[in-house]
């Protein structure tokens, strides 16, 4: 066994009942493979783009992110016909109709997780989600899919597919690609993968990888971090099976750790100097301040009555028409933080910090 993957993992073993917990979802997992199993390759084989299935996980407590999601990628006329939203709850199944997304609920594993969004990073809802968002990678790559899974939140410049579907790119020559997370520290070493957005090439390396990380989910209940956990398996398999992984350029996928700590870059994405392929709000502490960040990026197409997504049961053609906006909507909150138009007249989030203007 490597070093690396020791220091990520030996002070932090799962406990007894943690493990418990984890036997039982393994074992409705198993239980159940050949039912789900067989319902997802029928989406899959009806949807799928070049083998590819943009993969998406969400709950009712982040449907307004997944909407802000869709009604971008339209403004801009990205072809959506390939992604698949993992519904965690029924509410957000029906959101994710309304939108004209293929949607898929997997009411055999997903049932007993949380409909609320967390409150903040590592509690227990976090948590929850995190395993779903192992089994919905490892369900679509064990079908022989490639796979692009993606946070919804997520705005797309460009669609990344392009890129990753390049057989002339140096990229092609990789198992796995993921978006930097910009965390430097040693837990995330040594790629500083951001399990938020990555691209998995199926072959049997992939498949062993994520199938290994689906019987060991009780460590993300004892590290209370998908990503934590993700990075060790990288490194373990890396070493013993040749898997190739990538991390992607930052300025050229930027997220959380750009917004927040690279205020040039920034000043140039907003500005027009550089063309970004996405940005992903990670970084941040909740839902409440992505939207609020979003809004001053001119990254907002959800309109303010859609927002609350609780009451949204819409027929597709009236969710889009009511909910998105072609243009983004643009609203200041606070002078500290990047933003596309000048927010010097509003408060900062982190005191004593000057404008970003």
């Amino acid at each position: 066994m490597s070093s690396i993957f020791c220091l990520h993992m030996e002070l932090f073993v799962a406990k007894l009942d943690q493990i418990h917990k984890h036997w039982g979802t393994l074992k409705r997992y198993l239980d159940n493979y050949d039912t789900v199993s067989t319902q997802l390759k029928k989406i899959c084989n009806k949807i799928a783009k070049n083998n590819t299935i943009i993969v998406m996980v969400c709950n009712m407590g982040q449907a307004s992110l997944l909407m802000n999601f869709a009604c971008s990628a339209r403004s801009k006329g990205f072809d959506l016909s390939n992604v698949l939203i993992f519904a965690t709850d029924e509410e957000t199944l029906k959101v994710a109709e309304g939108l004209g997304l293929n949607c898929f609920y997997d009411h055999w594993n997903f049932g007993e997780l949380p409909a609320q969004e967390a409150k903040r990073y590592g509690d227990r809802t976090f948590v929850a989600m995190m395993y779903a968002k192992v089994v919905c990678v490892q369900m679509v790559n064990m079908l022989g899919y490639d796979v692009l899974f993606q946070d919804v939140d997520i705005v797309w410049y460009e669609n990344p597919l392009e890129q990753f579907w390049n057989k002339e790119s140096k990229l092609a020559d990789y198992d796995i690609l993921f978006q930097d997370d910009g965390a430097r520290s040693l837990r995330y070493a040594p790629y500083s993968a951001n399990s938020g957005f990555y691209y998995v090439r199926w072959n049997q390396r992939t498949q062993y990888l994520f199938t290994s990380l689906l019987y060991s989910s009780d460590l993300i209940l004892a590290l209370h971090s998908h990503q934590q956990v993700l990075t060790a398996f990288l490194t373990e398999h890396s070493s013993l099976y040749g898997l190739k992984v990538k991390t992607l350029d930052g300025p050229s996928f930027p997220g959380g750790y750009h917004y927040h700590r690279t205020k040039n870059l920034m000043k140039d994405i907003v500005t027009g100097k550089h063309q970004a392929t996405l940005f992903h709000m990670s970084w941040t502490n909740n839902k409440d301040n992505k939207l609020l960040f979003f809004k001053q990026m001119g990254m907002w197409y959800l309109k303010e009555q859609c927002e609350a997504t609780a009451e949204l049961v819409l027929d597709g053609s009236t969710m889009v028409n009511d909910c998105c906006s072609a243009d983004p909507i643009v609203t200041c909150h606070y002078r500290d933080k990047p933003s596309v138009i000048p927010c010097k007249d509003s408060p900062p989030i982190d005191k004593g910090r000057p404008s970003f203007w």
